[in-house]
């Protein structure tokens, strides 16, 4: 299975690349994640900016009224709480942390609202430390193709950590989230487009069935 999971990178990267901004700003890939939960990508593009235009600053976003970072961010999912989060997560890294995002996991984990996900992008992307962050779309991907067989983000991480090496952590996330995106939709996936089709239990049962 090991052997298999690594073709399949290999050949998502042949198609997709690897193109993320390696190092962005830890706070910013911070609060990007906090915003991203049940948004499109778009959206929080959009919400992140609109953001950081206002409040420039961390310590600007720990001294904000929740109300105004609320009206800032209003037009996504779950705003108000959202803002709630992003305010104690500012005011606890300006407290606690000297203004600094902290590059490791225990400690993000400790950040108001910060699951195992949100800690894994600012690894990655932050830091370029490897981790496996588990969406949407690494779950069902994940599970599609049958390299593993699990019911929640928690079981699909600690599955595909077992399965590849740490080198290759760093690929997944974002090599599944743009074939999630483009090709292996939620709904109505675009099998005949799909580059590991061949590799994919969900695309053999449903050839089967037709």
């Amino acid at each position: 299975m090991r052997q298999s999971l690594l073709g399949i990178i290999a050949l998502l990267k042949r198609r997709y690349g690897r193109s993320f901004h390696r190092n962005e700003d830890p706070f910013y890939v911070l609060i990007f994640t906090v915003l991203s939960a049940r948004n499109r990508d778009l959206q929080t593009y959009k919400a992140a900016s609109a953001l950081f235009k206002r409040f420039p600053s961390m310590r600007q976003l720990a001294a904000a009224k929740i109300k105004d970072i609320e009206n800032t961010i209003k037009f996504i999912g779950l705003y108000r709480q959202k803002a709630k989060r992003v305010k104690a997560i500012s005011r606890l890294l300006l407290q606690k942390y000297e203004c600094r995002v902290p590059a490791n996991m225990e400690k993000l984990l400790e950040l108001p609202g910060v699951g195992r996900k949100t800690a894994s992008c600012v690894l990655i992307y932050a830091f370029n430390k490897p981790a496996i962050a588990v969406d949407t779309h690494v779950h069902r991907i994940s599970n599609r193709l049958g390299v593993v067989k699990t019911r929640t983000p928690a079981q699909t991480e600690a599955a595909l950590m077992s399965l590849l090496p740490k080198s290759r952590w760093l690929d997944i996330n974002e090599l599944f989230v743009k074939h999630g995106q483009q090709v292996c939709l939620p709904i109505k996936p675009r099998c005949g487009d799909c580059s590991i089709k061949r590799c994919c239990n969900y695309f053999a049962a449903t050839k089967t069935a037709l």
